[in-house]
């Protein structure tokens, strides 16, 4: 008896980019390379594709890749666990319709008794499946708010790299695949067995925190052009203990007009954008500069180094200094005597 059966769900309709290629590839390496000195057999790989044995799907790239699958749709319902790497993007950006075939047959494969986990975008077609509804889940931080506002049943948790809700699993974008892959792993054959796949994949066997600390922090730009010149002000100088009164002032209008505005213009209350700001302005600290955690506290006005890293692990998923292992410098980057 085998570790099971691994069906991976690639469609004619996405046109492999280098994204598409990569998200694939992880379940393939994972799943699809036999390690008959960690476990004995290993996993069963199946592509099962829309139209299998027709005709090869090949690379937007232009890189003359090309995929033909000798598995179909139907394939699905006899797996143990069921794979979506990612759907076209028309269907995440445009709203367009998913394969026709692609629903029910993710249908089928559930209520056989698959294991249903999806990588990136492949949560969509779990979510049009209604297999998230009443379910925590997640997708690329890109694309969670377009999950959520699309698929209001599902429990869209865009802070973490992978969801394990049992028997439907889902991991956010790329690389985070990879972390939910080693934790089927870790389920089924055990750590030890996770562990050591880990570091034939020079890879950690678990990463700490959550994708919260690869979001981009970016206000969304503001028409409101007038409040631009005091915001610019005051990321200049978020090192001072700044209040909605000196931003008001320094605008020239009431501290309740000043709210007013600029939750309009970037859907923050003004305390909430300026803790925004203090995190994007310690975050390029810690990943640019040696600096020690008290001084990077003190110039980003988040206070002490204890009040930052309260700060990141509530807001970013991790320490300031698991954040800066994350991001190594450069050796022209860091600066003289820094690190003593």
């Amino acid at each position: 008896m085998s570790a099971g059966t691994v069906a991976v769900v690639v469609t004619e309709e996405i046109r492999l980019d280098s994204w598409d290629l990569y998200e694939l590839s992880i379940p393939c390496t994972v799943f699809g390379q036999p390690q008959s000195d960690l476990a004995d057999p290993w996993y069963d790989l199946m592509l099962c594709g829309t139209g299998a044995g027709e005709r090869p799907l090949h690379a937007a790239t232009g890189t003359g890749f090309a995929l033909r699958t000798d598995y179909g749709l139907d394939d699905l319902a006899g797996a143990d666990t069921v794979i979506v790497p990612s759907v076209p993007d028309p269907c995440v950006e445009e709203g367009r319709p998913l394969p026709e075939a692609l629903v029910p047959a993710l249908r089928r494969a559930y209520e056989a008794g698959a294991r249903m986990v999806s990588l990136c975008t492949g949560a969509f077609a779990l979510a049009e499946a209604g297999l998230l509804d009443g379910r925590r889940a997640t997708a690329h931080w890109l694309h969670t708010a377009q999950l959520a506002e699309r698929y209001p049943k599902v429990q869209v948790d865009d802070s973490v790299l992978y969801v394990d809700d049992g028997d439907v699993l889902t991991s956010a974008g790329l690389s985070a695949g990879l972390d939910l892959c080693l934790h089927l792993v870790r389920r089924d054959l055990g750590a030890r067995v996770a562990n050591r796949l880990a570091r034939r994949m020079v890879v950690p066997a678990h990463r700490p925190g959550g994708q919260a600390q690869f979001i981009d922090l970016s206000v969304p730009a503001t028409d409101d052009d007038s409040l631009a010149p005091v915001l610019d002000w005051a990321r200049s100088h978020l090192d001072r203990p700044l209040t909605v009164g000196d931003l008001a002032r320094r605008a020239a209008i009431s501290p309740r007009t000043f709210y007013r505005r600029l939750q309009e213009a970037t859907g923050s209350t003004p305390l909430q954008w300026l803790l925004t700001q203090r995190l994007r302005r310690a975050q390029a600290l810690l990943e640019s500069t040696g600096l020690p955690m008290e001084k990077i506290g003190e110039l980003s006005g988040l206070g002490t180094a204890n009040n930052l890293r309260y700060h990141f692990l509530n807001h970013i998923g991790v320490s300031p200094s698991e954040y800066r292992r994350a991001f190594p410098r450069t050796v022209s980057e860091a600066e003289p005597g820094s690190e003593r």
